[in-house]
């Protein structure tokens, strides 16, 4: 088989989209407009209710009986109910360019005229709220338009290889910008990571010299400098890069971040150009910190996305924390910044990642020794400026921009972007710009413009949501019996006048008066279904011809049930929103026959009078069950309701004792018996005088209705012996008190034991004194006695 050639593939590609488009149109011409009515009391507000909606003023359009909003519909259904097309009031969209410089062709740098990449730059938009419009955007890149590129380098300790590289690249890097336009600059800065814990040695030594010790040039720790501002002068960029030595830090990650965000918004110290394509070329071979990491040095201040250098320096590297992607994306978005990432095998998913939330950014992976930064930065620089994003800015609320591109390339990004790829130097392309308006809006603007470009379009946009009706001049129309003028076809009555042609005096009442008169319930006027003309309503047609009805208009005749696809099934009428059944149906859509066949019970009942058959099928009481209510699960135990009646009926005792036939006589029929037959509710329960009654219950036809059983003994437990009763007192009386003398002698014995030993404890401590008493000591004189001495 032959295989196509690349051109008559092309050919047929561009075929079936033809066709496609041709489909998509058609489609679009068979849609039927249609003009979706709310409360419409004016022109403005059909003007407003939906896009295709249309307002005749033709005097006398409306038939006796129908509402002013008959006025709003589509422009084919006014023409059809008679309005003429001069007489039809619908607002279209209009668009018209203010400023519309041609495309330029190149660059000259000598010409004080700013080259023009985007046409048109400004455009008035007159929209109707709902109704989209579609303008033309044309683009074309400018041969030779200046490049202002940045490199942005890693001067961790890991890096010195390729720094030992960068020093000698300045003559290939202007060589390679060269090849794209005669206006080039490039400028240099260097980053680490922020000087404080964990990120970087805080010892003194370690920050005037953070490298190894066998390393002689090192260079004290550092977040971010900028080095080099952007210069034309290769001499100057490569003495600069010569200067520049390793530094170093502790972590892996590096505060690229950091140095990007002070890139983009320090852009007087940075120099970048107001007609330039900027970009910045990021080279690292690790990670980075982002917002967050800054708590582990306690840093809790987030990032301001504001400039903060001064003498070259990041001043507040120890003092914020380092900014989110999203506030990144931002600034280099908001300052026409396209980031370029030269970063090693190892981190290059880390930042594919980080590309793919950074618009119009890219990501080439660098050799061990940077020694082939230029083809990639060449490589991604083609990649970027081949590829063309349309967005938009300050979008107002209840706006809607859809882009469709216009080019061999194109890519679907949702519609929020139209993008074109591959597109060539000095190639026009273009893209069609569909605004929608949803709500009404007066000088709003917003911007149009393609990223990491300048030229931007500046949309204003204003809405059609008021009529501008042909009006009589005449404040007396005979239209409105002269007592009113004539306001876009309908009548704007006098002071002292009301109703839709003015006919009604209102007299000594106010108008509040009377048209409080036509609301039910402080509700809507006549339900919104009729005029209320002197205090009374006048009720409208209804879209099928027939008339609403009621004091309030409250009524029609077409909005019943339906059974079948017909209005009351067909076998009834409708009569102010209910059905009417005929002779032999029910329900309320008159859906059923009557019939009482399957809600027949066993005796011969209907839902054992418990409920009603509706449609051949009970529909029960409130706690029994279907299908024939025989059950009652939420009811009250009938074995203690019904045990005060079984008393005074069986017993002629218990509280209804005096007035047991009067209560009990029609709910209950009692026999009493020595042996149960009926075995459906069985039931023992005590009565008033602690007797316990037995007796069965059996539930007949209807709600409170029962048949008992009840037996004749009951069993009543014997009474108390009063001898044994005062006896076992006396007795208990007696041992309680045994009990507490007993009880007291013990205490005082207790009492006297603790004093004795208390006693005898302080005996055996004290004391005695041995010395003699001298009236006991023997004589130390002795004396003879006279009477016997011996002489």
């Amino acid at each position: 088989m032959a295989v196509p050639s690349a051109d008559l593939t092309k050919e047929m590609a561009l075929c079936l989209r033809f066709l496609l488009l041709l489909l998509m149109a058609a489609n679009g011409l068979c849609q039927e407009e249609v003009c979706s009515k709310s409360v419409i009391n004016s022109c403005d507000d059909c003007i407003r209710s939906g896009p295709y909606c249309a307002w005749c003023q033709q005097l006398n359009f409306t038939k006796p009986g129908e509402q002013e909003a008959v006025r709003c519909d589509t422009q084919a259904k006014l023409t059809k109910r008679g309005c003429k097309r001069e007489e039809i009031i619908s607002p279209m969209n209009d668009q018209r360019v203010v400023k519309n410089d041609p495309l330029s062709t190149s660059f000259n740098k000598l010409s004080r005229v700013e080259p023009v990449q985007l046409s048109p730059q400004r455009i008035r938009l007159n929209l109707r709220p709902g109704l989209p419009t579609t303008f033309p955007l044309s683009f074309k890149r400018v041969n030779g338009y200046p490049v202002d590129l940045y490199y942005l380098m890693d001067l961790s300790y890991s890096m010195k290889d390729d720094l030992e590289f960068v020093k000698n690249l300045g003559q290939d890097l202007f060589a390679a910008l060269n090849e794209i336009t005669e206006f080039a600059q490039i400028g240099f800065g260097a980053f680490v990571d922020k000087t404080v814990l964990p990120y970087t040695n805080t010892n003194k030594e370690k920050l005037l010299k953070p490298c190894d010790e066998d390393d002689q040039q090192c260079q004290a720790a550092f977040g971010y400098r900028h080095v080099l501002s952007l210069t034309s002068r290769e001499e100057e960029f490569k003495n600069k890069v010569k200067e520049q030595f390793i530094s170093g830090n502790l972590d892996s990650p590096e505060g690229s971040l950091d140095a990007m965000m002070q890139a983009a918004v320090c852009g007087d110290k940075i120099g970048w150009r107001n007609s330039s394509t900027r970009l910045i070329v990021l080279t690292t071979d690790a990670g980075f910190h982002m917002a967050g990491d800054g708590k582990l040095a306690g840093i809790l201040e987030p990032n301001d996305e504001r400039c903060h250098m001064e003498s070259n320096l990041y001043t507040k590297s120890s003092d914020m924390d380092y900014p989110s992607v999203g506030q990144l994306a931002v600034q280099l978005e908001k300052n026409n910044i396209q980031p370029i990432f030269a970063v090693t095998e190892n981190v290059s998913m880390v930042f594919k990642q980080l590309s793919q939330m950074i618009p119009k950014s890219e990501v080439g992976v660098l050799s061990s020794d940077s020694k082939n930064v230029v083809e990639l930065i060449k490589n991604a620089y083609n990649r970027l400026s081949s590829k063309v994003t349309i967005t938009h800015d300050n979008l107002p609320d209840n706006v809607r921009v859809v882009y469709t591109p216009k080019c061999d390339n194109p890519i679907r990004e949702g519609d929020s972007r139209g993008v074109c790829d591959n597109v060539q130097v000095g190639k026009e392309i273009s893209f069609d710009v569909t605004v929608t308006a949803d709500s009404c809006m007066k000088d709003k603007s917003f911007t149009i413009r393609p990223l990491g470009i300048k030229d931007t379009l500046t949309v204003t946009l204003s809405t059609n949501c008021e009529c501008s009706c042909k009006d009589p001049d005449s404040i007396s129309h005979p239209h409105c019996n002269n007592k009113g003028q004539v306001s876009c076809g309908i009548c704007s009555c006098s002071e002292g006048f009301i109703g839709q042609f003015c006919e009604c005096s209102i007299g000594d009442k106010d108008e509040r008066t009377l048209r409080a008169s036509c609301q039910r319930d402080n509700g809507t006027e006549c339900e919104g279904q009729g005029e209320c003309v002197c205090g009374r309503c006048e009720c409208h047609n209804t879209e099928s011809g027939s008339s609403y009805h009621g004091k309030f208009c409250e009524c029609d005749d077409e909005h019943c049930e339906v059974f079948g696809n017909q209005l009351c099934g067909g076998n009834g009428n409708c009569k102010c929103g209910k059905c009417e059944c005929f002779k032999g149906y029910e329900g309320s859509a008159c859906q059923c026959k009557v019939s009482e066949e399957g809600c027949r019970t066993l005796n011969d009942s209907v839902c054992f009078n418990r409920g009603v058959c509706k449609c051949n099928r009970c529909e029960c009481k409130a706690g029994y069950q279907q299908p024939r209510c025989q059950n009652c699960i939420g009811c009250a135990d009938p074995c203690l309701t019904k045990l005060n009646c079984i008393e005074c009926l069986g017993f002629e005792s218990g509280p209804l004792k005096k007035n047991c036939s009067v209560v009990c006589s029609g709910s209950i029929y009692h026999e009493m018996v020595d042996q149960f037959s009926i075995e459906q509710k069985k039931c023992n329960q005590k009565d008033s005088e602690g007797c316990w009654i037995k007796f069965n219950l059996e539930q007949l036809v209807g709600e409170d209705n029962y048949r008992a059983q009840v037996l004749k003994k009951r069993e009543c437990p014997e009474p108390p012996s009063v001898l044994a009763i005062i006896g076992g007192s006396i007795a208990s009386v007696a041992l309680i008190g045994i009990l507490l003398l007993m009880l007291i002698k013990l205490l005082l014995y207790m009492k006297d034991l603790k004093e004795f030993r208390k006693f005898e404890n302080e005996k055996k401590k004290a004391k005695w004194a041995k010395a003699d008493n001298p009236l006991f000591n023997k004589a130390t004189t002795t004396v003879e006695n006279p009477l016997f001495s011996g002489e």
